[in-house]
C-alpha cells in the first residue's frame, strides 16, 4: 500500500469514527505502529485530523466544512472522473469561469492544456492553469483567498464577475437538494458562486455524490439554475429522480 492510500484510508477511518487509536489504524492498514504514528504527525500538520495521546481525532463538527486537505485525499478517482466529464462538455474557445474546490481543481488539470479561456476562482487552480506549458489563457480576478482553502472572495471577486460574460460556468458545492437547492458554507463563497451563476450562459455543476441530498447552510440559488449535474454512481437515486424531474440534466462519470 503506497503512503497516498494509507494516508486516505487513515484519513476516512478518523473522519467516520471520530477517534481511533494506533493500535486499531494499524491493524486496519496492515502497517506498523511506528508507521502509523508517523503518519498520525504528517496528517496533522497538513490540518487533516487532531493528533492525541494513542491515537487521533476528527477536526470537524457538525455543520462545518472539511479542512481543504482532508477533501482532497477523498473521493480522488472520482473526481478525476467527473473532471473528464465536464471538460468533454466545454468545447474549445469557450470562455469559462472555474470555481473553488477540489473537483473544480481537478478540471482545472484538463483545461490547462486546451484552447480555452479560464478565470478560476481558487489560488490553487490559478497556480495550475498559470504553469506553462498550457494552451488556456488564464484571467485572474481580484479578491481575498480565504486561508487554507485558497477559494477567492469579496467585493473584488464580485466586481470581476460582474464585469464579465461566461460562457459557461463550472461549479462546485457543498450540499444539493431539489427541496433546499444548491447551498455552501460559507457566506462569501455562496455570493461568489451566485454571482458566477448570474454571469454564466451554461452552469455546469461538478459534484461527487456524497454532496447530493445534503444541505448546508448558506443558501445559492435553487437546483433549477444548474443545466447539467457530473456526478458519480454514489448519487443517491431518488435525490437524482427529484432533481432530473425538476428538467436538470444529469451525467454520471
Amino acid at each position: 500500500m503506497s503512503n497516498a492510500d494509507r494516508h486516505g484510508m487513515i484519513a476516512q477511518a478518523v473522519r467516520e469514527s471520530g477517534s481511533v487509536t494506533v493500535g486499531e489504524l494499524a491493524e486496519l492498514t496492515g502497517a506498523s505502529e511506528m508507521t502509523i504514528r508517523r503518519d498520525l504527525d504528517a496528517l496533522s500538520a497538513q490540518g487533516v485530523l487532531e493528533r492525541v495521546r494513542g491515537g487521533a481525532r476528527t477536526l470537524l463538527l457538525r455543520g462545518q466544512e472539511p479542512p481543504f486537505a482532508l477533501r482532497a485525499r477523498d473521493a480522488v478517482d472520482a473526481k478525476r472522473r467527473i473532471a473528464a466529464q465536464v471538460s468533454s462538455l466545454i468545447a474549445d474557445g469557450e470562455t469559462v469561469l472555474l470555481d473553488s474546490g477540489t473537483t473544480c481543481l481537478e478540471v482545472a488539470h484538463l483545461l490547462r492544456p486546451r484552447p480555452v479561456t479560464v478565470m478560476p476562482l481558487s489560488l490553487q487552480a490559478i497556480h495550475i492553469l498559470g504553469d506553462p506549458p498550457g494552451q488556456a489563457a488564464l484571467m485572474v480576478p481580484g479578491g481575498r483567498p480565504r486561508a487554507a482553502e485558497g477559494a477567492l472572495t469579496g467585493p473584488l471577486t464580485l466586481a470581476s464577475l460582474a464585469a464579465l460574460r461566461f460562457d459557461t460556468a463550472v461549479i462546485g458545492c457543498c450540499g444539493l437538494s431539489a427541496a433546499d437547492g444548491l447551498t455552501a458554507y460559507d457566506l462569501d463563497d455562496a455570493a461568489v458562486k451566485k454571482a458566477g451563476i448570474s454571469s454564466s450562459r451554461r452552469v455546469i455543476l461538478a459534484t461527487d455524490g456524497s454532496k447530493l441530498g445534503r444541505t448546508a447552510h448558506a443558501h445559492v440559488g435553487p437546483a433549477t439554475l444548474l443545466h447539467t449535474i457530473v456526478t458519480d454512481a454514489t448519487a443517491p437515486a431518488d435525490e437524482m429522480a427529484a432533481l432530473q424531474a425538476a428538467g436538470t440534466v444529469i451525467k454520471t462519470a
